[in-house]
């Protein structure tokens, strides 16, 4: 999250950018004066990694509970609602000069407004990473569930060693990977990662959508579900769950900021938001047309657990190692870009008055140092803490996305809103409180539901 604008400049964590850069830091001073602005396509990868995490996995479930064509209408509907939540943040945050999030928040709220942002951002990161962590880790090194053990990409060429476990695995990815990306100041820096990521996104597709390709022209593939099945009222009610995932598909609203503010022409924030949710929208699409296509009826809440088995074509485990492998270096590459924005917002909630944290390099060091220890420790000690993330998870990321740019338009301080830009508020937050319902029930009667059944270990 950047920093604030005018008298609450300080407040709200903001690194310094081409039009500030360094003033209060000699060691960097050099480097952000040389430093002339973001270029388009590296701000557009920035956001489109922020956007494409682990919830793409989730897509073709999604397709399987609504069918195919609502699945995908819903999809471009996501895209196109967060663009005018998005639209609202910016076109509000410049009439106050607001340069974040937060400061747009304090500006409508006050102080209490700007804090309940920094916390929904901090606690939905934290989870975000750590569930990262946990998928990596069991990407690469196996997880056991039910008694049953199933084997990472690593355990599969190697066998099980020290080496391959889970712990030294993730200390490794931590201190060789996540460490020196974390490092980063500007979050251009992290322009060339996030173009690999989108990248391995983008070779998933590739691959997901050639065997099904290969299958369906071999025959193997039945005709998908077009529309849903709504037998009972449990059906209707079974359709609900599919919109948290959707809802929250695209939520970036953290990161467009600190992109705004280091961009050569902040003009460009508008189509750099367009081609991002363009790019991602298809991304999307694709994955959860040829996923659900290739896996049907079989297609689980995680498709990543659908490519733990044969696939019933030549070199089907080369291509299952492949997805997997992509998968969790995309997920590497993504980590940063979060963990951004939850150091810059963690900031401004411990060290309101403080100076910016980029000229402060022991705060900076120390801040980053902690936080990784705590997500490490989190992901290796804690893999419960994952249900918990659940529940918090789904209600900060609605109130980022959705409650809260609606919340600032219904607020108008400015008295820059129009009609339709507070009936579309309306919409917004009667969608998320909805869809944030739906996904805390489901979430419980899931998780009570698991702890009452038998084991079957």
């Amino acid at each position: 999250m950047g920093g604030g604008g005018g008298a609450s400049e300080r407040s709200d964590p903001l690194l310094p950018t081409k039009r500030e850069g360094g003033e209060d830091d000699d060691a960097g001073a050099s480097a952000f004066h040389e430093f002339s602005g973001a270029s388009f396509a590296g701000a557009v990868f920035n956001l489109s990694t922020t956007i494409v995490g682990a919830g793409i996995m989730a897509l073709p479930a999604t397709m399987k509970v609504l069918g195919l064509v609502p699945g995908l209408v819903m999809i471009v509907l996501a895209a196109l609602l967060t663009d005018a939540s998005i639209e609202l943040l910016v076109r509000f945050s410049r009439a106050v000069g607001a340069r974040s999030y937060g400061a747009a928040m304090g500006d409508a709220f006050g102080w209490w407004g700007r804090r309940l942002l920094q916390v929904c951002v901090v606690i939905n990161n934290v989870g975000v990473m750590i569930v990262y962590m946990i998928i990596i880790g069991d990407v690469l090194s196996g997880t056991t569930s039910s008694g049953e053990h199933h084997y990472g990409v690593l355990e599969g060429w190697f066998g099980v060693h020290w080496w391959n476990g889970r712990f030294f695995v993730l200390l490794v990815t931590t201190l060789c990977i996540f460490t020196p990306l974390a490092c980063l100041k500007r979050i251009d820096s992290l322009s060339y990662t996030s173009t690999i990521s989108v990248a391995l996104a983008v070779v998933f597709v590739i691959i997901t959508a050639g065997i099904a390709i290969v299958k369906l022209i071999g025959g193997q593939i039945p005709m998908p579900k077009l529309f849903p099945a709504v037998p009972d009222l449990a059906s209707v009610w079974e359709l609900f769950t599919a919109v948290p995932v959707l809802v929250t598909a695209y939520v970036c609203h953290y990161n467009v900021h600190p992109i705004n503010n280091e961009l050569k022409d902040s003009s460009q924030i508008k189509p750099i938001v367009h081609t991002s949710l363009t790019l991602c929208s298809t991304i999307y699409i694709t994955t959860s047309f040829f996923g659900y296509l290739l896996f049907g009826e079989s297609t689980l809440s995680d498709v990543l657990s659908n490519f733990d088995s044969n696939l019933g074509i030549p070199y089907s485990s080369v291509l299952n190692d492949a997805v997997r492998v992509s998968y969790a270096v995309h997920l590497m590459l993504v980590f940063p870009m979060i963990f951004h924005a939850l150091r810059l917002n963690l900031d401004g909630l411990l060290f309101t008055s403080a100076r910016p944290l980029s000229s402060d390099n022991r705060r900076f060091g120390i801040m980053t140092a902690v936080l990784l220890l705590v997500i490490f420790g989190s992901a290796n000690f804690i893999p419960s803490i994952w249900d918990a993330f659940q529940f918090t998870g789904a209600t900060a990321a609605v109130c980022i996305a959705f409650i809260f740019p609606a919340a600032i338009t219904l607020r108008d301080p400015q008295g820059i809103a129009k009609k339709w830009d507070k009936i579309l508020a309306v919409f917004m937050i009667v969608l998320a409180v909805v869809s944030n319902v739906v996904a805390v029930y489901s979430d419980a009667y899931k998780m009570f539901h698991k702890k009452s059944a038998p084991s079957k270990a």
